[in-house]
């Protein structure tokens, strides 16, 4: 398998895609939040970007699920692992390519992740405790699996239950060890700030708050797509008449460059722990980008 991974607004679907076509390959995406039908523009899926040569190129896992639902790391570990025999079954190179830590880390290091149930007493001990009491708490499991887990405190409490039930039930094995060679896009800090800022402002300005608009309109509640953080979070707020237009604008620009900060500090702890990334400087052209790939490829004549 090949991996392409880097924070947001680096261009790892672009480069997944023009791989893909070289290679023959088939991409499954490792995003939290493009599984969901309906959320295009505020995940970012760009799906005009798998299009190469006149042709779309073969993806998985994004549309997967509906929007209102909690799709987490234990469904996707199962959704990768059948869409990777699926692809390999059929004589292709599967590619896979996202941002969202955990979820690579679950296919890259073999993680094993359990369905959690509802603990109804914990809960109700934990719903005794104020935000910042259950914040507290869940940071003493150590590194956080998901940021908007302490935006949100459904979330909090439920990631809390998940670490709990973890500690009792300690998961037996490991999953499948996937051969995998690992590419990153990586930008200079200044370069990553201007490309995040201007990508928001594209988006506010091409369909972004009306889609969020057209979600409210369908019958998901504002709770809801809070729950999902970030571009929902925020432009929910700023329909339901919490916030001004200017403070959405800057309070979600500065939290999606927190994201990308805390993206790649996920990453670099992933090296630590053994997963080889060969980083590309994100300022090449895009050509040239491929062609690195290629070339660390060659070495890897198991490869495709």
């Amino acid at each position: 398998m090949v991996t392409i991974l880097g924070s947001t607004a680096t261009g790892k679907t672009r480069l997944a895609a023009l791989l893909a076509e070289k290679t023959g390959g088939e991409i499954i995406s490792a995003d939290s939040r493009q599984v969901y039908r309906g959320m295009d523009i505020g995940t970012g899926k760009d799906l005009e970007d798998y299009f190469v040569n006149g042709k779309q190129i073969p993806l998985h896992l994004v549309n997967i699920a509906d929007p209102g639902t909690e799709y987490n790391v234990y469904a996707f570990q199962n959704d990768f692992l059948s869409a990777y025999a699926d692809i390999k079954k059929r004589g292709y190179l599967p590619i896979l390519c996202g941002g969202s830590g955990l979820y690579l880390d679950a296919v890259l290091n073999g993680y094993r992740f359990q369905k959690v149930p509802e603990n109804t007493a914990l809960r109700e001990k934990l719903n005794a405790l104020s935000d910042l009491e259950l914040i507290e708490l869940l940071k003493r499991y150590g590194a956080l699996h998901n940021t908007t887990d302490i935006t949100d405190r459904k979330r909090t409490i439920r990631a809390i239950e998940i670490n709990e039930f973890e500690k009792a039930h300690p998961a037996k094995g490991e999953s499948p060890k996937i051969d995998s060679v690992n590419f990153g896009i990586a930008f200079p800090r200044d370069v990553v700030r201007q490309r995040i800022t201007q990508r928001l402002k594209t988006r506010l300005e091409n369909g972004m708050i009306e889609e969020v608009q057209d979600l409210l309109d369908k019958g998901l509640t504002p709770q809801q797509l809070i729950f999902y953080g970030l571009e929902y979070r925020f432009v929910t707020q700023y329909l339901t008449g919490e916030i001004p237009y200017d403070e959405m604008f800057s309070k979600l620009n500065t939290a999606i460059h927190q994201f990308s900060k805390r993206q790649m500090t996920w990453f670099r702890r992933m090296e630590k722990r053994g997963v080889v990334i060969h980083w590309i400087d994100g300022q090449l052209e895009e050509a040239e980008r491929l062609n690195v790939c290629l070339t660390i490829l060659n070495d890897y004549p198991h490869v495709g």
